[in-house]
């Protein structure tokens, strides 16, 4: 039995398909202490910041007193801020080209739904060269509603032909796997930000990409 078509899989970016949400992290905390928000705790950046579009974050932190150019020069500058920070060590998850290379050959069809912006994809695609293994990528600027919201992983089923119940989603922040299951799909949680017992309900977790397989997700629709 070929796996050709038998399910989809959409890739959440950050934290997911690299492990840079520890400089996302440092990246708010230096916006935060510069504008005298002061200091910002892991679990507040975990739990309400991570997986959300960062000018989401902006208007409700910093929105107040200020017009839509300068929430957008500060998002300019928060990006900035994580860009340097993390150039030096941008890399792929263990595993990874090798895990995608299998799914491509197996015919599975491959998308990316992230709330990242389309600069900061264009960063991470510029030294891991995996661009062309998704047939079809949804950033934050495609969608009105944001993770939790259902609208990026269903837009992306959407671009791949798929209906929802055929499609795995691959997520590494809270905000993601809610939406994932509010979109009917399978999850696999990967926890480069959170355990295995915060990452629920999900259908498989995992640390890397290295021992996982097709087949392994193949299983989860049977």
């Amino acid at each position: 039995m070929g796996t050709t078509s038998i399910f989809a899989a959409i890739f959440d970016m950050d934290g997911t398909l690299i492990d840079n949400t520890p400089y996302h992290f440092k990246s708010w905390q230096a916006l935060y202490k510069k504008y005298g928000k002061g200091g910002l705790s892991k679990e507040t950046y975990y739990t309400t910041i991570s997986g959300v579009p960062v000018l989401e974050t902006i208007r409700r932190v910093f929105g107040e007193g200020r017009d839509e150019a300068q929430l957008k020069d500060l998002l300019n500058e928060k990006e900035e801020f994580y860009r340097q920070l993390y150039a030096p060590y941008l890399a792929p998850i263990n595993g990874l080209e090798h895990f995608l290379n299998g799914l491509k050959n197996a015919g599975v069809k491959m998308a990316m739904g992230t709330s990242a912006t389309q600069e900061d994809i264009d960063f991470v695609f510029n030294k891991i060269p995996i661009e062309g293994d998704f047939d079809a990528i949804i950033n934050s600027t495609m969608v009105t509603r944001p993770k939790p919201d259902p609208q990026v992983f269903l837009k992306a089923a959407k671009k791949l032909g798929m209906p929802p119940e055929k499609c795995v989603v691959f997520e590494d922040s809270l905000a993601g796997v809610k939406a994932a299951n509010s979109a009917g799909m399978k999850v696999v949680g990967i926890t480069t930000g959170h355990t295995a017992a915060e990452l629920q309900p999900v259908n498989l977790v995992i640390d890397n990409y290295l021992a996982l397989t097709v087949q392994k997700l193949a299983a989860l629709f049977e």
